[in-house]
């Protein structure tokens, strides 16, 4: 990440996961791509590797939304970082769910980052109860 941090942000543990999901979710999509890049035998591209880019640009926003609410003042713009952070999780998990039906080697690596996200889950709802 090329922004300024606080130094006491970057000790968060919600932050240093949101960091880890960024890393597991670009070697996952870079390994399934590797699979889903070649067309179908009618000619069509496999749909699923919209959902491996999707993981990677979803991983990459947790990070700002944990930073924004950390540093805004206003309660009513931290719970909308919060309700954004919470959405972004959510899709994160649903195409992680949606690639596992892939037709790649990769998928075997999913459950792994469905595993980070779970612990994730639980360190945003403790993190949520400090704001």
């Amino acid at each position: 990440m090329s922004y300024s941090l606080p130094s006491h942000l970057s000790n968060l543990p919600i932050y240093q996961k949101a960091m880890d999901i960024i890393v597991i979710s670009r070697s996952i999509s870079n390994y399934l791509n590797q699979d889903l890049v070649y067309l179908n035998t009618d000619g069509t591209e496999d749909n699923n590797i919209y959902f491996s880019g999707d993981i990677i640009q979803q991983s990459i926003s947790l990070a700002p939304e944990i930073i924004n609410a950390e540093l805004e003042k206003c309660s009513q713009k931290k719970s909308r970082h919060l309700e954004i952070l919470d959405r972004l999780t959510t899709r994160l998990y649903t195409n992680c769910k949606r690639l596992e039906k892939s037709n790649s080697n990769g998928k075997d690596y999913l459950p792994i980052l469905r595993g980070e996200l779970r612990k994730f889950r639980k360190l945003q709802r403790h993190w949520m109860m400090t704001l």
